[in-house]
C-alpha cells in the first residue's frame, strides 16, 4: 500500500489517472454526440471523396464516379479533340467508354480513407436487418425494419472523431508550452466543447485532417521561432524546420488546394522575424511545397490543360455568368474571365464572411470577443507576438480565399463545408481567447475564491450550451432525407451494369451509395429551339453517351415553382417534371419512358427498359422517408 501511495504521490501515476479519466470523458462525449447528434452525410464533397476512395481501394485507380459534365470538357480539349466552341459529336468516345480520371479533388484525403477502408471492414451495402443500422418500422404491423445509419458513413464519422482528438491535443501542448496548464486544459476543455467541430467531424468532410496539418505547421513555426531566439540546432536545423513546414504545406494543399495559400503568411512572417535566415529558409519552405504538390498538378495538367482541373475556374463560380452550378454541369462553356466580376465576388463575399461568420472563429461569440480584445493587449512573451502575427496574416491570406472560393456548395450547406477556410484557425483563436479571459479575470479581485471557479464555469457553460442542447434537446433522425435515402438509391442503382451511366440532380450520392457512374443531370431537358449542338441539354448529351436511368430527387421536383418551373425556358427540367406529374407522361422526343412504382411524386425515375423485372432478383420496394 505504501508503494502504491508512493507511485501516485510522487512518481506520477496521478496525471496517468487524470488523462485516463480526461480520456474516459471525451469516449463519453464522443459516444452520445454519436448516438443523438449523428447525421448520415449530407455533402456533395464527402460523398464525392468517399467514392473515390473506394475506387482506390478497390484498384480502380483515381477515377470518380460522379461524372462532372465540365469535367469531360476540360478532358477531351487537353486531348484535342474540341476546338474552340465547336465540339464534334464522335470526339471522347473513348474517354466516355473508360473510367473517367477524377480532375476536381485534391488526392490526400481520398488516399487516407482508401487506408482506412483497407484496415476496417466496410459493408457498403445498407442494413436492414441488424439493430444500430436499422430500426423498426412503426407503420409495418409484421415488424418489418427500416433504414437508420449507413455503416461506411458512419466508420468515416468515428475515424474523423479520432483526428478531433488529436487536434486537440496538439492544441494542448501547445498552449502549455506558451501559455501555462490553465489555460491548456481550459482550451482543450472549450474545443470538445465547440459543437462546430463536432458537426464537421460526421460531415465526411477533410476538415478535420486540414486541422491536424495546420496545428502541425504550427508547431513547426513556433520551434523555428525559438530556434531563432536560442539557436540549438544551427544552420542545418532552422532548413530542416523549413523543409517541414513546406512539406505541411504541401500535404495540406494536397487536401484543399487552398491551404497551400498559407505559404504567403509564412513568407511575410519569415521575413519579418526571420531576418538574415529568411532567404533559405523560406526557399527551402518554397521548394518543399513544390516537391510535394509538384507531381499532381503535373499530372493534372497533362490530362486537363490546367494544374488544378476544374477547381482552376472556381472563382468564376457563383457570379452573374455562372450562378450556381451552372459550370460545372455545362459540357460546353464558354470561360472567360472577367476582373470586374472577380472583384465584386471579393468584397461581397468578404463582406458577408465578416458580417456573418466572423463570430465563428472561436466556436463561440464568447471565445471570440476574448480573442478580438486581446489584440489590443500586447503579451510580454515575444513568441506569443510573433506567433499571433502568423494567425493575423493567415486570416487575412484565407478570408481572400474563402470569399474567391466561394460557390453554391456554401449555400448548399452553410458553414459545414469545405469552403469555409476560417474554420482552421478556430483552435488558436479559442488558445488566445482563452489566455485573454484569464488575463482579465487576473484583474478582479474576488472577494472569495470561488467565484472565480464560479467564472471559469459560466464561461464553459456559454461555450458549450449549443453543443449541449443540442445532444439534450434537438435529436434527429440521422436518415439525411430529403434528398438522401441510400436504400432506394442502391436499389435503383442495381438494377444498372457496372458500366452503365446513370443523370441525377445528385450524382455524388449515386456514385457513392449506388456505386455506379452518374452525369450531374444537364441544364435543360431537350434541345433549345434553333440551338444545334449545344450538348447542354440530355437527348444531346445521350446522343454522345447513352444514359440508361434518369434519377430525380426531391433537390429537382420539390423546387421553387415560380423560379425553378415557370420561368425557365420551355425546355428546363420543370417544364419536363411538370408535364411528367400533372399529365402523367414522358414527351415523346424523350429516350426514357419506363417508370416502376414507388417513386412518384417525391422522386421521380425513368429507365431505359423495365430493368426492375429482369435484375436485382425483383428486390422489394423500399419505402421512402424514415
Amino acid at each position: 500500500m505504501q508503494k502504491i501511495i508512493h507511485l501516485i504521490d510522487v512518481v506520477g501515476a496521478s496525471r496517468l489517472l487524470r488523462y485516463v479519466l480526461v480520456f474516459l470523458c471525451v469516449t463519453l462525449l464522443a459516444l452520445i454526440y454519436d448516438l443523438n447528434g449523428y447525421k448520415n452525410q449530407t455533402t456533395q464533397e464527402g460523398m464525392d471523396a468517399a467514392q473515390l476512395a473506394r475506387n482506390l481501394a478497390t484498384g480502380k485507380g483515381y477515377t470518380t464516379q460522379f461524372i462532372r459534365p465540365f469535367s469531360l470538357f476540360l478532358l477531351q480539349r487537353a486531348a484535342g479533340e474540341t476546338t474552340g466552341a465547336t465540339t464534334n459529336q464522335n470526339a471522347g468516345a473513348a474517354l466516355l467508354h473508360a473510367p473517367v480520371p477524377d480532375i476536381s479533388n485534391p488526392p490526400l484525403y481520398p488516399v487516407v480513407l482508401a487506408g482506412l477502408m483497407k484496415v476496417v471492414p466496410f459493408h457498403f451495402d445498407v442494413d436492414l436487418k441488424h439493430p444500430f443500422w436499422s430500426v423498426v418500422d412503426p407503420e409495418d404491423a409484421a415488424g418489418g425494419r427500416m433504414f437508420w445509419r449507413h455503416q461506411p458513413d458512419f466508420v468515416i464519422a468515428v475515424f474523423n472523431q479520432v483526428l478531433l482528438v488529436l487536434v486537440v491535443l496538439l492544441a494542448f501542448w501547445w498552449a502549455r508550452r506558451l501559455f501555462d496548464a490553465a489555460v491548456a486544459w481550459t482550451a482543450a476543455f472549450f474545443l470538445f466543447g465547440t459543437e462546430l467541430l463536432w458537426k464537421f467531424s460526421v460531415s465526411g468532410l477533410p476538415t478535420m485532417l486540414l486541422l491536424l496539418i495546420f496545428m502541425g505547421l504550427v508547431w513547426c513555426l513556433t520551434w523555428l521561432e525559438s530556434e531563432l531566439e536560442e539557436p540549438r540546432w544551427g544552420r542545418a536545423g532552422l532548413l530542416l524546420l523549413g523543409a517541414a513546414v513546406g512539406l505541411l504545406l504541401g500535404l495540406g494543399g494536397l487536401t484543399s488546394y487552398a491551404f497551400a495559400l498559407l505559404i504567403v503568411p509564412v513568407l511575410i512572417w519569415l521575413a519579418i522575424y526571420a531576418r538574415g535566415q529568411a532567404v533559405p529558409v523560406g526557399l527551402v519552405a518554397v521548394a518543399g511545397l513544390l516537391l510535394v504538390m509538384g507531381p499532381w498538378l503535373i499530372r493534372n495538367y497533362n490530362l486537363s490543360g490546367v494544374p488544378f482541373g476544374t477547381a482552376s475556374y472556381k472563382i468564376l463560380e457563383g457570379t452573374a455568368v455562372f450562378p450556381g452550378h451552372r459550370l460545372e454541369r455545362s459540357l460546353n462553356p464558354t470561360v472567360q474571365v472577367y476582373p470586374s466580376l472577380l472583384w465584386q465576388k471579393l468584397f461581397v463575399n468578404a463582406r458577408e464572411v465578416v458580417e456573418k461568420n466572423i463570430f465563428d472563429l472561436g466556436g463561440s461569440v464568447w471565445l471570440t470577443v476574448f480573442f478580438v480584445s486581446g489584440l489590443m493587449v500586447g503579451f510580454r512573451n515575444p513568441s506569443l507576438r510573433r506567433l499571433r502575427h502568423f494567425l493575423l496574416l493567415s486570416f487575412g491570406v484565407l478570408l481572400a480565399a474563402q470569399a474567391l472560393g466561394r460557390t453554391q456548395l456554401t449555400a448548399d450547406s452553410p458553414g459545414i463545408n469545405s469552403e469555409n477556410l476560417l474554420v482552421l484557425l478556430l483552435p488558436l483563436v479559442v488558445i488566445f481567447g482563452v489566455a485573454m479571459f484569464f488575463v482579465l479575470l487576473d484583474q478582479i479581485q474576488f472577494p472569495a475564491v470561488e467565484l472565480r471557479i464560479y467564472s471559469q464555469g459560466l464561461l464553459g457553460v456559454l461555450v458549450c450550451l449549443p453543443l449541449f442542447s443540442s445532444l439534450l434537446f434537438g435529436r434527429t433522425s440521422p436518415v439525411a432525407y430529403p434528398p438522401y435515402h441510400p436504400p432506394v438509391i442502391q436499389q435503383a442503382a442495381a438494377w444498372m451494369k457496372e458500366d452503365e451511366w446513370l443523370m441525377s440532380d445528385i450524382p455524388w450520392a449515386v456514385a457513392w451509395y449506388g456505386n455506379r457512374p452518374c452525369a450531374w443531370l444537364s441544364l435543360s431537358a431537350v434541345p433549345r429551339a434553333g440551338v444545334a449542338n449545344a450538348y447542354e441539354d440530355f437527348i444531346s448529351f445521350n446522343e454522345r453517351k447513352p444514359i440508361h436511368a434518369l434519377y430525380l430527387t426531391p433537390l429537382t421536383v420539390d423546387g421553387r415553382f415560380l423560379t425553378d418551373w415557370v420561368r425557365p425556358a420551355e425546355n428546363s427540367w420543370g417544364a419536363f417534371i411538370t408535364q411528367c406529374l400533372i399529365l402523367k407522361e414522358v414527351p415523346d422526343s424523350f429516350p426514357l419512358h419506363e417508370m416502376p412504382t414507388g417513386f412518384l411524386p417525391e422522386q421521380l425515375f425513368l429507365a431505359d427498359a423495365k430493368r426492375w423485372q429482369t435484375r436485382a432478383a425483383e428486390k422489394p420496394a423500399v419505402k421512402l422517408g424514415e
